[in-house]
């Protein structure tokens, strides 16, 4: 019997900025719908044509779920006997896309004509966190 693998601060550090990230997403979509709690629309201008609308859903469904898919995967690469470096190779470029779609996010959140300040600032705190994870995911892929 092989002996157990050391831990891996990389891993539980990693795990926890996801759900730091998650927590911050999650916030952003109920900030976003917080008007309706002092009866005025959340609703904004659209210029997705209806029939796009179910791809639009399922893109961001994609979106929420790769980084869990990831956060599951950690556990695993973490307490496995094999090394799994293509994995950490991958996470870090997950972490990137996710830091570029996150940095866009924010630039269109600034730009937009009723932006808020609110949702701004957390983008900004998801972008952190996400330059933090990508630091972390690099930290994991040089450990060997």
């Amino acid at each position: 019997m092989a002996p157990a693998a050391p831990p891996q601060p990389h891993a539980q550090r990693l795990q926890v900025l996801w759900l730091a990230w998650f927590l911050a997403l999650l916030f952003h979509t109920e900030l976003g719908l917080m008007p309706l709690f002092h009866g005025l629309s959340p609703q904004i201008e659209s210029q997705v044509d209806p029939a796009r609308l179910p791809a639009v859903f399922w893109a961001m469904l994609l979106y929420f779920l790769m980084p869990l898919v990831a956060l599951l995967l950690i556990s695993y690469a973490a307490t496995s006997s094999g090394p799994w470096r293509r994995w950490r190779w991958f996470h870090l470029g997950l972490g990137i896309v996710y830091s570029l779609t996150n940095i866009g996010h924010m630039v269109v959140d600034i730009l937009i004509p009723d932006s808020r300040s609110d949702q701004v600032t957390l983008m900004a705190v998801m972008v952190v966190i996400g330059l933090l994870i990508n630091l972390e995911s690099w930290r994991w892929c040089d450990a060997g």
